[in-house]
């Protein structure tokens, strides 16, 4: 009986201390990232049978119990890898918001100057400082829209940068968790009672959650204890002891940006890649989807602007003439579109691609994916995913302002290209002009009506007809002549029609311009359309090119109207992100307080928990104590 007494005391004291242990465990882990607070179990051991009944032998550790809910830590890595994501898409989106947002640095300020000089040319045509002051504005508004392109290039680059740094954070941390499950695997259920290592799986889990916040991920629990980790495609990155690494590769398409691809050692190294749609959540997916979605919307819609800037002025330019009585030539330099083979098109007889912008204000802020599958070609405009063309012959049609050619080869199955029409247009903008003497002010026709007319009809001081004509059609001086008030004769033109019925305000169009007459003209009355000599006072064609500033030339829409819609879409995506992203990081953050009630350490409980273990020691030690007097008094009666 008394050694039954040293038996309960000294296990007594071996359970005080596995608590003691343990709150001292949880107590220090406190502030530990991922730790679960642990408990001790205790079980009674088996009593043994006497004369008088069955006799208790005492208590024994059960286990140490990690407190851990795995549907919680579910919902934690959930909502802590979409607010990852939404603060890095967050982060990036307000980089181009202050860009493009600024009232001082924006675009508008250059647009407004270049249009202001436009008109101070109007009413100067002939004065050399007024056309300085043009050109100069004119440099001025092509390099603020260089000096945006390079700045939305420059957080391109940042992206890719930001992707490759994810891409080795996920890699060290997939590798740390293939070897945690090795470790787990084998440790788990040491021994019979099948106890787990609850730090160890602390660490795993911990693991995961930061995983989660690099990119989405999923878990399955394997008989063995171990851990498989899955993308958001469900691609895995971990399954058991082995880690697949992912690598940061060039784009197929776009070879300038970063792609993601994972090495699957499945019969040798086998590399897969991953579209970006396959990759979501954590930081990597928000860089994807800034990179893919913010970014490009607005690099192409700052490029269209600047397109369609570039092309309005020049169209209108050619029309004009210019201080040395030639016609206006471009006054900006405008980039074309990029056409981009992808690197696994077939190489036996390369298709080779271009496309060439035939509609400048039809042209649609997106790139464009063309492909063939052998046996019909289809083209999706990438902004909506709207199919624009599908057909079996190659789309030599105008789609969205655009020609797209097939220059030389031939397609085969399989092969892509990526179709630029206005990626670069910012980038590319320059100044082409460099003489003032070569600013087309001026209109390269006048008319006149003879002082002899007896009639009460008045011309109109004419427009040149888009695209000019050569100079030489508007060298012809032309004579309309009334044969009667209501049909007129004309020469100097290509068959001298006669007998032409007149209309008032209607548009007579020869030699490739166009004036109105009105009024009523009598028989006899002259009318003259000649060469404008002598026009350094004119100023037809820098009315016509002010004019322009308040003309829808960008999708409807005035130039200033559609960088005010890109800085609104821009503004509203960030708000967007913003809500989001504080919505989400308040899920996130309530997700975790629910699993720290769980299992946090709550110090206060600890401290309780430790003087019960210290009494329950003193206990123990009574016992053993009062046990060790018994074994004396027996020793003493039998002396």
């Amino acid at each position: 009986m008394t050694s039954s007494i040293y038996g309960i005391g000294t296990g007594a004291l071996g359970n005080a201390q596995a608590g003691v242990l343990t709150a001292g465990h949880n107590i220090a882990n406190a502030n530990t990232p991922g730790f679960s607070r642990q408990t001790v179990e205790f079980k009674a051991n088996d009593a043994f049978f006497s004369g008088a009944g069955f006799v208790g032998t005492g208590a024994s550790v059960a286990t140490i119990q990690r407190n851990y809910d795995g549907f919680l830590g579910d919902q934690v890595r959930q909502s802590s890898s979409d607010a990852a994501s939404q603060s890095a898409y967050l982060a990036q989106m307000k980089q181009i918001d202050d860009l493009l947002g600024d009232p001082s640095a924006g675009l508008s300020p250059a647009l407004g100057g270049f249009f202001q000089a436009v008109q101070a040319v109007s009413a100067q045509p002939a004065d050399m400082s007024a056309r300085q002051a043009l050109l100069s504005s004119a440099q001025a508004l092509a390099a603020r829209f260089r000096s945006f392109d390079s700045q939305l290039s420059a957080l391109r680059e940042a992206a890719n940068r930001n992707i490759q740094a994810s891409v080795g954070r996920i890699n060290t941390m997939t590798q740390q968790i293939a070897t945690l499950n090795d470790r787990i695997s084998r440790l788990a259920g040491v021994g019979a009672t099948g106890q787990q290592p609850n730090d160890l799986l602390d660490q795993r889990d911990a693991l995961v959650a930061d995983l989660n916040r690099e990119i989405g991920a999923s878990v399955v629990h394997a008989s063995d204890g171990s851990y498989s980790v899955f993308l958001s495609s469900g691609q895995p990155v971990v399954l058991g002891n082995s880690a697949y690494a992912l690598k940061a590769v060039a784009d197929t398409e776009v070879a300038s940006d970063t792609q993601v691809s994972v090495a699957m050692g499945i019969g040798g190294v086998v590399q897969l890649r991953l579209r970006a749609d396959d990759l979501s959540g954590g930081k990597l997916g928000g860089y994807l989807a800034f990179r893919r979605e913010g970014l490009t919307d607005a690099q192409n819609a700052l490029g269209r602007i600047a397109m369609a800037v570039g092309a309005s002025v020049n169209e209108q330019h050619r029309l004009g003439q210019d201080l040395n009585g030639n016609f206006g030539g471009d006054l900006f330099a405008i980039g074309s579109p990029v056409v981009i083979a992808n690197a696994n098109n077939d190489q036996t007889t390369p298709a080779v691609v271009s496309a060439s912008v035939v509609d400048y204000s039809a042209l649609e802020a997106s790139d464009y994916r063309l492909s063939y599958d052998g046996v019909s070609y289809t083209m999706t405009r990438v902004a909506d995913n709207a199919l624009v063309y599908s057909g079996a012959g190659f789309p030599g049609v105008t789609v969205d302002g655009l020609s797209i050619s097939l220059d030389s080869g031939s397609m085969a199955a399989g092969d892509r290209f990526l179709i630029q029409p206005v990626r670069a247009g910012a980038r590319d903008l320059d100044v082409a002009l460099r003489d003032l003497r070569s600013i087309a002010a001026a209109a390269p026709m006048r008319t006149s009506a003879a002082l002899a007319n007896t009639g009460t009809g008045s011309v109109s001081a004419g427009t040149v007809d888009a695209p000019p004509p050569p100079n030489a059609s508007l060298q012809s001086t032309v004579t309309i002549t009334f044969a009667s008030p209501t049909t007129f004769d004309v020469t100097g033109v290509a068959g001298s029609p006669s007998g032409v019925a007149y209309l008032p305000g209607a548009g007579i169009s020869y030699n490739g311009w166009t004036i109105q007459i009105n009024g009523q003209p009598a028989t006899g009355d002259i009318f003259t359309v000649s060469a404008n000599s002598n026009g350094s006072g004119d100023n037809r064609n820098a009315q016509l090119l002010a004019a322009l500033q308040t003309a829808n030339r960008v999708g409807g829409a005035t130039f200033n109207g559609a960088y005010g819609q890109l800085v609104s879409q821009v503004g509203n995506k960030t708000s967007e992100l913003q809500i989001t992203s504080d919505a989400q990081a308040n899920i996130a953050a309530a997700a975790e307080k629910a699993q720290n009630a769980v299992s946090g350490v709550n110090l206060d409980e600890e401290a309780s928990n430790l003087i019960r273990y210290q009494q329950a020691y003193q206990a123990a030690g009574k016992m053993i104590g009062i046990a060790n007097t018994l074994f004396d008094t027996i020793l003493n009666l039998k002396s």
